[in-house]
């Protein structure tokens, strides 16, 4: 199995941007453990983070054909990009919606999700952990056999 993480705007910065809300781990630190967790459970993962949307969409057209599974922090587009979801939509991967925070709680502008709309699930609030559950998710249930 393949899967793709993406992460978009300011995900480059974790552990140096708002700690009380997102953390002390740094995003290569995220990454190491996203990479030894896949390793282990005999995935191919690869990591990608960009804070422009163009490049967002780039990297989940490039997933076409090529990965099974999408993990997805679109960070602050999350709440405006049509595009993102439009991309997600025509691919048609299975994707999992990661925030580290619980956005559900947070301002009021952070309620919309447009990636929502075709995310087969969504894992707000648990932290760092939400990406390795959202990858233990997509190999339960859109792994090999599945």
């Amino acid at each position: 199995m393949k899967i793709s993480v993406i992460n978009g705007p300011n995900l480059n910065m974790l552990g140096i941007r708002e700690p009380g809300i997102y953390g002390n781990t740094n995003y290569n630190t995220l990454c190491e453990m996203i990479k030894a967790h896949c390793a282990d459970k005999g995935v191919e993962v690869t990591l990608y983070q960009s804070n422009h949307e163009g490049c967002l969409v780039d990297e989940i057209q490039n997933g076409y054909g090529e990965v099974d599974g999408i993990v997805i922090n679109p960070g602050a587009y999350t709440h405006t990009s049509i595009a993102i979801l439009d991309a997600v939509k025509a691919v048609g991967i299975p994707t999992v919606e990661v925030h580290i925070s619980e956005v559900d709680k947070r301002e009021d502008f952070r309620q919309i999700s447009y990636i929502r709309l075709a995310a087969k699930k969504t894992i707000s609030g648990h932290g760092i952990m939400g990406y390795i559950e959202a990858i233990d998710y997509l190999i339960e249930n859109y792994g090999e056999g599945k």
